[in-house]
């Protein structure tokens, strides 16, 4: 994936997030979340922390996370900035199981706009 300046990288950017953030949940994910004035494309962050396994554990969880996002991303609103984890148990489950949780948490807390077609894997 090219670095197209929608991913947050900056240690000071999750910061900002873990500090001043709305913290939401699901059965399987974690999204900290800030609305902001004039971005018009949703940024995201993954975070997998150290406790939570071994580098090739961590590696797979944040790519289920990117691969959840990236199907998410098109009907996100534009303004908001997100980070995302994954709980313990996520690390086992599969990819599309993270992706309808995220969908749901997304839904709940208005972060999708108004023309999302549904949860959809395929």
């Amino acid at each position: 994936m090219p670095d197209d300046g929608l991913t947050i990288r900056k240690g000071w950017e999750f910061d900002l997030i873990f500090r001043t953030g709305l913290r939401v949940q699901g059965e399987l994910v974690r999204l900290l979340f800030l609305k902001e004035t004039g971005t018009t494309q949703p940024r995201v962050g993954y975070a997998v922390g150290k406790r939570q396994g071994k580098a090739h554990v961590r590696n797979r969880g944040k790519r289920v996370l990117r691969e959840a996002f990236y199907r998410l991303r098109p009907w996100v609103q534009s303004g908001v900035t997100l980070v995302t984890s994954l709980k313990d148990r996520a690390l086992q489950v599969k990819a599309h199981e993270v992706y309808y949780d995220m969908a749901r948490v997304l839904r709940r807390h208005g972060l999708l706009t108004p023309d999302w077609p549904g949860a959809r894997w395929t």
